[in-house]
């Protein structure tokens, strides 16, 4: 196999397969393609869409799964291109187009690299590899990846989102919170008859920028800032808002709750209640709901765990050392945002390592693109990792 031919061959298809979150039927096909016409040993599509190609080796070993996911966001104005948004064209030794970088590079790196390690090995490894192309990553971290991990039960997970070929040992999750108030609406000309809720929220908002932040060595701090607000009704033509919504992003560190990132909120809504009388708040967390390709609903709880692994682990050090051995000189790091590790590691538990191609800061820009240089690159990494892992 040319493998250089064959990454650059699939990132293409799967760039041309439009596949915004909810819209992946057309790249799940590319990719079952691939695994048919390099002899998989199973293909699934499960009720959300995910689609996971395996290979098994002719001995008993852990199982090993590489996640990429196959949604985008969407394109945007695509008069601001310079080239079609997924014509997927070539120029300057790049490969250009809407989930170049984010992240259908690196699902192609993953299929190659598993097509080319069972053809060298002559399939004679220990474990199975497994490669999951991922729907609704982009609304939900984590929330498909449930359904995968549970019908796979991996040992090992390699997240793919773009590190430049470095190890990512961990991340800081992501919560979203919504703080909400409740007024009394009235008209306008006669504010005193009603409560309006927006000045109620903002009295909030002003003693939430005075709570500490927690702090973790590795990760930072978990950070705590608002997004949005929205009143009702609105507009509010002559009308005193009855009701207001603040929706907050959390980063979350590792160790964090769901419960014990509401109770500083909690305590401080319940203590201005009880200062106020006419203060009627709650804090949550937002759900989410999408309808995926498949006609099945995703539905969750927008709370997405941080997690961190130790770089001395042997696992990961196993994996540094093949990769030095086939003249790759990774750094050990973390991701600054938050992928499907959320799940595998922050929920689940399972051995999770990031390791992707391209830079970070490239993804959902316009021109999106991936170097030519960077995909032959990871075809290379993910190779490694499975020597590494199935001996």
């Amino acid at each position: 196999m040319d493998r250089q031919e064959a990454v650059v061959k699939l990132t293409q298809a799967l760039i041309q397969a439009e596949s915004y979150s909810g819209n992946e039927k057309e790249v799940s096909g590319v990719l079952q393609d691939f695994f048919n016409e390099n002899g998989f040993d199973e293909i699934i599509v499960d009720k959300y869409g995910n689609t996971i190609g395996c290979l098994k080796g002719n001995r008993p070993g852990p199982k090993v799964l590489f996640d990429g996911h196959m949604d985008t966001v969407p394109v945007g104005n695509e008069a601001d291109w310079s080239y079609p948004p997924f014509g997927a064209e070539i120029h300057d030794g790049r490969v250009y187009g809407r989930g170049a970088s984010d992240m259908k590079g690196a699902i192609a790196g993953m299929a190659v690299a598993a097509a080319a390690f069972d053809q060298a090995t002559g399939g004679d490894f220990a474990g199975e590899i497994y490669v999951a192309g991922v729907v609704h990553e982009e609304c939900f971290e984590g929330v498909a990846a449930r359904e995968i991990s549970k019908r796979v039960e991996p040992d090992y997970v390699v997240i793919g989102e773009a590190s430049q070929g470095n190890l990512k040992i961990g991340q800081r999750g992501r919560g979203e919170i919504k703080l909400e108030t409740f007024g009394k609406p009235a008209h306008s000309a006669n504010p005193e008859k009603g409560i309006n809720a927006v000045y109620k929220i903002s009295k909030i908002i002003d003693a939430i920028q005075k709570l500490e932040p927690t702090e973790h060595p590795v990760l930072g701090k978990g950070i705590l800032e608002l997004t949005d607000i929205k009143s009702s009704p609105y507009p509010g033509a002559s009308v005193v808002p009855e009701y207001c919504i603040a929706t907050y992003d959390r980063r979350l560190l590792v160790g964090e709750t769901k419960e014990s990132v509401l109770a500083p909120l909690e305590a401080l809504v319940a203590q201005m209640m009880a200062e106020d009388p006419e203060l009627k708040a709650k804090v949550s967390y937002a759900v989410g709901e999408e309808l995926c390709y498949t006609g099945e609903t995703i539905q969750g709880e927008r709370f997405f765990p941080g997690w961190l692994f130790d770089k001395d682990e042997d696992w990961v050090q196993a994996i540094k050392k093949t990769m030095n051995e086939a003249g790759l000189d990774p750094e050990i790091t973390q991701y600054n945002f938050c992928t499907n590790g959320s799940h595998y590691a922050g929920e689940a538990g399972i051995k999770t390592i990031g390791c992707g191609p391209s830079l970070e800061n490239i993804a959902h820009t316009v021109n999106e693109y991936i170097e030519i240089s960077e995909l032959t690159k990871i075809v290379t990494s993910y190779e490694a990792i499975m020597k590494a892992l199935l001996q």
